[in-house]
Parts: structure tokens; C-alpha cells; sequence
């Protein structure tokens, strides 16, 4: 069965760190759902690169995904302000489906109660908050909770996910592809 992947769209995300991920996540062949936490069609980033949002976060909220992606960007302050995010990580949680954030979005899998006892990482903007974070660390992974910390690593966290769902062979075929 295909892997159903739940990746947040929201004003004020970083571009790179959703784009690649969710590429990489459809060349190994996932159904990645775009979902837009405001519900508009179009998500401007923080680059003013304008996507279209594959659903409404409200239309697919209830439906059953195997992984949960959280950009980051400076739109995570309102995105953790109000609060869906950090609900949709914990019903994630409790279900035992991985979360992943890059970036500062490791703030939101904080504020769920899912980083107290883990190794993470985070972009360093948000150290002080978060300052358990790994600095020295590219991706991180700590059981269902994957980290990285920005945008110059988000390839190696899109093949992390894609390890994560699939193994080994496939994030290396998916590697070769993109000559990475």
C-alpha cells in the first residue's frame, strides 16, 4: 500500500524545506497531501514563492496518513500561536505515527511534549528555546521523531523520510536519481 504523507502549508513557510522533502517523498512514491492549516488555495513562503495547497488542513485532518512533515520558516510564531499544528502532532503521537519538523518547526513538536527525553536538532534561531537541540547535527532521528535543522538540509531529511517509510534501498534508488 502506497504511504499517505500529511505535510502542512501554511503563510510564511519555508520553501525548500517543504518542496524538497515532498518531491523526494513522491519520486519513492508516496501521496503526499499538501494541507493548507489556513485553508486557503494559495500558501505564500517566506521567499514569496507561492504554492497550491493539495487540500484544506480542515477536509483531511481526520484522515488516516502515515507521516506527519512540519516546515519551518518564520510563519511557525503564528502557525504555533494557533495551535492545530501542535494538536495534529500529538494525535500523531498517540497514534504512533512519525512526526518530522525541520527548522524551527521543532518548536511545535516541543510545545506537544515530544522532544522531553528525545535527540533533536533545530535551525539555531531557535536554540534558545530549544536548547537541547544537536548544533552539530545534520538529521536526527529519535524513534517516531525525525529532526534537521534548515534549509541547506533538506534533502537529507526528505531521504530520512523516505528511509523511514520504505527502507534503506529505496532512499538510496531515490539518492541515485537525483545524483545526490
Amino acid at each position: 500500500m502506497q504511504p499517505r504523507v500529511l505535510c502542512l502549508l501554511f503563510p510564511g513557510f519555508e520553501e525548500i524545506e517543504t518542496l524538497a522533502p515532498v518531491d523526494l517523498l513522491r519520486r519513492a512514491g508516496a501521496d503526499v497531501v499538501l494541507a493548507s492549516v489556513t485553508g486557503e488555495k494559495l500558501v505564500t513562503g517566506r521567499s514569496q514563492v507561492t504554492v497550491q495547497a493539495d487540500a484544506a488542513l480542515a477536509d483531511v485532518a481526520g484522515q488516516s496518513f502515515d507521516l506527519l512533515v512540519v516546515p519551518g520558516g518564520p510563519g511557525v510564531k503564528a502557525l504555533r500561536a494557533q495551535g492545530r499544528a501542535t494538536e495534529l502532532v500529538r494525535q500523531f503521537a498517540r497514534a504512533g505515527r512519525p512526526v518530522a519538523a525541520i527548522c524551527a518547526a521543532p518548536t511545535v513538536l516541543a510545545d506537544a511534549g515530544l522532544l522531553a527525553g528525545r535527540r533533536y536538532t533545530a535551525h539555531f534561531s531557535v536554540h534558545d528555546e530549544l536548547p537541547g537541540a544537536l548544533a552539530g547535527e545534520r538529521v536526527v532521528e529519535d524513534g517516531p521523531v525525525i529532526t534537521s535543522r534548515g534549509a541547506g538540509t533538506a534533502l537529507e531529511f526528505g531521504l530520512a523520510l523516505v528511509r523511514r517509510l520504505w527502507g534503506e534501498a529505496r532512499a538510496r534508488d531515490v539518492a541515485a536519481a537525483i545524483m545526490y
